[in-house]
């Protein structure tokens, strides 16, 4: 009997947790009667009755619910790489709280993986969300598929189905401060992309906030590519040139007799220019650094507090 882990992670999810967990049950009746599924609902430091709301879903299906919950705050991502240590099905689905994604989907990924394909990403090629956030979110993908990873789908994807194997070799790699749904890009294995478009929220408020949509666009580049560094290299040179030339244009200058003492204005400007690219190459490199001090250290990704 083929098993689908199907993990979730919550995040001031109350409102949302009631409604999911009826759309789940209903999505089940569209699968082969022998399909069994495991809910692994990972808490991501709720602070409202989320944990509460997944309690009364594990004491309805017992044998089909694993609560984890985090002892904080990790982020999504992280929380999603705890649900996979967790989960012990032959393929694993991960998909949103909040419903945005359509579980029904879940069938047509699941008839490809029976076919033999690994990962099956459902890629966003439209979205009902504000208009900012669909103007942060395409920036992004067109960042990431240019500089990162050419491999991946157009629009993105944050809900998927992928098979044990790539599940084990993603736990395996126990990386922090990363997006773990795009590791398993960058393991290159073939796959398949369903588009859909994304639905707006229908309850609750959304902690997807400026700061963690940053710290995820600096992450997921930080991770994937050596772009930020190849810019600074590029820069340096630019301004080397620019500065090789403005050189040799004074000491022409000078020799010719058509030189005034002055140039405070330049000087400050030139001064300026410079200075500002310095402190953005030494953050850039900083965040290089801080990475690979947190590598060094070895401390978890996420801190797991109960499991139920």
């Amino acid at each position: 009997m083929p098993k689908i882990s199907v993990i979730i992670p919550c995040y001031f999810n109350e409102l949302n947790i009631p409604t999911t967990v009826q759309e789940l049950k209903t999505n089940e009746t569209l699968f082969p009667a022998d399909v069994a599924f495991e809910y692994v609902m990972v808490d991501d430091g709720s602070k409202d009755n989320t944990l509460e709301e997944l309690k009364k879903f594990k004491a309805t299906y017992p044998e089909q619910v694993k609560i984890i919950k985090l002892s904080g705050n990790f982020g999504s991502y992280n929380a999603i790489q705890a649900g996979m240590k967790y989960a012990t099905g032959d393929c694993t689905v991960v998909i949103a709280a909040d419903l945005q994604d359509p579980p029904e989907l879940m069938v047509k990924m699941y008839e490809y993986w029976q076919k033999g394909v690994k990962l099956v990403v459902a890629n966003r090629n439209d979205r009902e969300d504000a208009f900012t956030s669909r103007i942060f979110a395409e920036q992004y993908q067109k960042l990431i598929r240019k500089h990162a990873l050419a491999n991946l789908p157009k629009g993105g994807f944050d809900y998927c189905l992928f098979d044990r194997q790539l599940r084990e070799q993603v736990v395996n790699m126990g990386e922090n401060n990363t997006n773990s749904l795009y590791l398993l890009m960058w393991l290159k294995y073939d796959y398949v992309a369903i588009p859909y478009t994304r639905k707006a929220r229908k309850a609750g408020t959304s902690r997807w906030t400026v700061s963690k949509k940053i710290k995820l666009f600096v992450d997921s580049f930080v991770s994937f590519s050596y772009f930020p560094l190849r810019l600074i290299t590029i820069g340096g040179l630019v301004l080397g040139l620019i500065s090789l030339l403005y050189a040799a244009y004074v000491i022409f200058a000078h020799l010719t007799g058509n030189i005034e003492v002055q140039g405070w204005t330049t000087m400050m400007v030139v001064f300026l220019l410079v200075a500002a690219f310095q402190m953005i190459s030494i953050g850039i490199i900083g965040e290089y650094l801080w990475r690979n001090l947190e590598a060094s250290r070895k401390r978890p990704a996420y801190i797991v507090d109960e499991i139920h």
